[in-house]
């Protein structure tokens, strides 16, 4: 089955490869924004990018329930942290605040190399006031800020918003890199693709489980898609390209999911993605989290339960390592 899944991957890529909608929507040289201040910041998340393993996490003590999440304790994420740090050395987080605050002071002292700090709802002065707080405390952590999480693709924002706000910021804070975090395709339309101009860096979510071709796909097929989608939007990114989302879950295996298709994509990634100073890929997720299977995506029209999203971790809910994590050589402190 094989071959004719390449086949039909391979002219799924080629439609949208050769699809004209970015290219007509941002111009062929984009008038990036490069802030007098921000380069220092991307050359370290460069350096990070092509040195380092970076790797998405939410604290396990978390829960996100009915909308309300309940605070992460110190103890719990630095139990995380220090379980996460025998492997990777950069992390990717979600919240600044409940409890996510403490993170930036643990990492730290983990000797963790580099952190993004993502802001779940930036229309919340709090957030971007923590994780703005966050950078300044700890400059030589802190690589660069994600302003929301699929805030365009989930509809809680739009593009002119969004470009207000990043304008904002990085009036506050000029010296900090700053990006948003969206699935690629969201770029396609013609008032995204203008938010491109204006970021640092670009922090993707490029998902290969959900295109219909996965499931008999090959993991090399899945990988390539990765790389591909990379190679299209390198042409209108203004910065370092990192996805911060790819990966496959573990579990429920009628779907297609175990730890060995896990592990056998991302090492099939590895082989065609390298780690570099333009273009990486982060591990998603750190930890299982079962609460997702039952928290609300925002995106009208889709399923109240998803049993896959709770086993996406490198990690299971104990912090015990599953295979591609165990495929991971460990990293010198």
């Amino acid at each position: 089955m094989a071959q004719p899944c390449a086949r039909a991957l391979a002219l799924l890529l080629f439609l949208w490869l050769s699809s004209g909608s970015v290219a007509a929507a941002t111009p062929a040289a984009p008038q990036c924004h490069s802030g007098p201040a921000a380069p220092p910041s991307v050359a370290r998340l460069r350096a990070a990018m092509a040195q380092g393993r970076f790797i998405a996490y939410e604290p396990t003590s978390l829960r996100v329930i009915d909308g309300r999440a309940s605070d992460a304790d110190a103890d719990s994420i630095r139990a995380d942290l220090t379980r996460l740090r025998e492997r990777f050395d950069g992390l990717i987080t979600y919240d600044a605040i409940h409890g996510a605050q403490q993170i930036p002071a643990i990492a730290a002292a983990l000797k963790f190399r580099a952190l993004i700090i993502g802001v779940w709802d930036p229309a919340d002065a709090a957030q971007v006031d923590a994780a703005l707080e966050a950078a300044q405390r700890f400059p030589d952590l802190v690589v660069g800020i994600s302003l929301g999480n699929e805030v365009l693709f989930s509809h809680r924002s739009d593009p002119a918003r969004l470009l207000a706000l990043i304008a904002r910021v990085r009036a506050r804070a000029p010296a900090v890199a700053l990006s948003t975090s969206e699935p690629f395709h969201v770029y396609d339309e013609p008032a995204a693709a203008a938010v491109l101009a204006q970021l640092d860096f670009l922090l993707l979510n490029v998902h290969p489980v959900f295109q219909p071709w996965f499931r008999d796909a090959p993991d090399g097929a899945a990988a390539q898609f990765v790389v591909n989608v990379l190679a299209k939007l390198a042409l209108h990114a203004c910065g370092p390209m990192l996805v911060k989302e790819t990966g496959v879950p573990t579990a429920p295996e009628s779907a297609g999911f175990s730890e060995a298709r896990q592990a056998g994509f991302y090492r099939e990634l590895r082989r065609v993605l390298p780690p570099g100073r333009t273009q990486a890929f982060a591990y998603f997720a750190a930890y299982d989290a079962p609460w997702r299977a039952y928290d609300a995506t925002g995106v009208p029209g889709t399923p109240a339960v998803h049993p896959e999203e709770a086993h996406w971790g490198l990690y299971d809910e104990a912090r015990r390592p599953k295979a591609a994590a165990r495929e991971l050589p460990p990293l010198a402190r």
